[in-house]
C-alpha cells in the first residue's frame, strides 16, 4: 500500500536539504578559495538572524528592507573576520586556523550572550502550512529549498560567467602562481570572504523565518553543516550541495521509521562510516 507519510517525509528531507545545503554553499566557497575552515560560519548566521529581528521588531524596518541590511552587514562581518583573524594565519599550521576561528565562535556566542540575553525572540511572522492530499510542508522550508536551487545557479553562474569568478576558481587551484598572472590574492580573499558572509546572512534570513533567535542557535546548524562539507568533499560547492540532501534524508526518514532524535543518530552513524570509507567526502577528486 502507498504509505503518504513516508513521501511526506521524503519530501520534507528534500526542502531540510535545501536548507542544509544554502548552509555549506558559503562554508564550502570559504574552504575551497582560502583553504580556511570558518568554525565559527554557523554564528555568522546567529548575527543575521539577530540583525534581522532587532531591525523588524524594534526599529519597524521593513522585513525586505531589515533582510537586506543583515546580508550586507554579514558580508562585511566575513570581511572582517578574514583581514583581522584569518589572514594573519594564513600560511600557518591548520590547527592555528581552527583554534582562532573556534575563538571567534565563543566570543560571539558570549557576546550575544551579554548584549541580548539567553531569551528566545521570535519576529513574530508565520508561515503558512502547505496542504497536499494528507500531506503538510512547511512554506518556510519551501521558501528555504527554492532560495538555495537559486543560490546555487546565481553562484555558478558568477564563478563560470565573470572575471571575478574566474578569477576565484583559478585562485582555489593554484594559490602559488595566479600572483604571477596579475590577480591579486587579498583581494580575491576579502571578496570571497564578502560573498560567504553574504551567503550567511541569506541563510540568517531564511533560518529566522522558522527558528526562535538565542545566542545558541549556531550550535543547531554549525556541527551538521561542518559534516555536510566534509561528507561533500570539503571545498566542492556540488559535493556539498548533494550531501545536504543526502544527510537531511536520513534525518527525516530516520525520524518517520522510528523517532526524530534517532534520525540524527542514523544520520551521524553514516557520516562516521562514510568517513571510513571515503574520507576525503563522497565527491572528492
Amino acid at each position: 500500500m502507498f504509505d503518504s507519510f513516508l513521501l511526506e517525509s521524503i519530501i520534507n528531507g528534500l526542502l531540510l536539504g535545501g536548507v542544509l545545503a544554502l548552509l555549506a554553499l558559503g562554508l564550502n566557497l570559504v574552504f575551497g578559495v582560502i583553504d580556511v575552515v570558518w568554525i565559527c560560519y554557523a554564528e555568522l548566521v546567529m548575527v543575521g538572524m539577530y540583525a534581522i529581528f532587532f531591525l523588524y521588531v524594534y526599529y519597524e524596518v521593513p522585513l525586505a528592507g531589515a533582510i537586506a541590511a543583515a546580508v550586507l552587514g554579514v558580508a562585511l562581518l566575513g570581511m572582517i573576520l578574514h583581514r583581522f583573524v584569518i589572514e594573519p594565519v594564513l600560511g600557518t599550521a591548520p590547527i592555528n586556523q581552527l583554534l582562532v576561528t573556534g575563538g571567534v565562535l565563543f566570543f560571539l556566542q558570549a557576546a550575544a550572550t551579554l548584549a541580548f540575553g539567553i531569551e528566545f525572540r521570535n519576529i513574530g511572522i508565520r508561515m503558512p502550512v502547505v496542504e497536499f492530499g494528507d500531506m503538510f510542508f512547511s512554506f518556510a522550508r519551501i521558501l528555504a529549498f527554492a532560495t538555495a536551487l537559486v543560490g546555487v545557479l546565481l553562484l555558478w553562474l558568477f564563478l563560470t560567467r565573470t572575471y571575478l569568478g574566474t578569477a576565484i576558481r583559478a585562485i582555489s587551484q593554484d594559490r602559488e602562481i595566479m600572483p604571477l598572472m596579475g590577480v591579486d590574492p587579498r583581494r580575491i580573499y576579502l571578496i570571497t570572504s564578502a560573498i560567504g558572509g553574504g551567503m550567511a546572512g541569506v541563510a540568517a534570513s531564511l533560518l529566522v523565518l522558522q527558528y526562535d533567535v538565542h545566542p545558541a542557535i549556531g550550535l543547531s546548524f554549525g556541527p551538521i553543516t561542518f559534516m555536510v562539507c566534509v561528507m561533500g568533499g570539503l571545498g566542492n560547492m556540488l559535493g556539498g550541495f548533494v550531501a545536504a540532501f543526502i544527510f537531511a534524508q536520513f534525518i527525516s526518514v530516520g525520524g518517520y521509521l522510528f523517532q526524530i532524535e534517532w534520525g540524527y543518530v542514523i544520520a551521524f552513524c553514516f557520516f562516521i562510516a562514510m568517513m571510513f570509507v571515503r574520507p576525503k567526502g563522497l565527491f572528492s577528486r
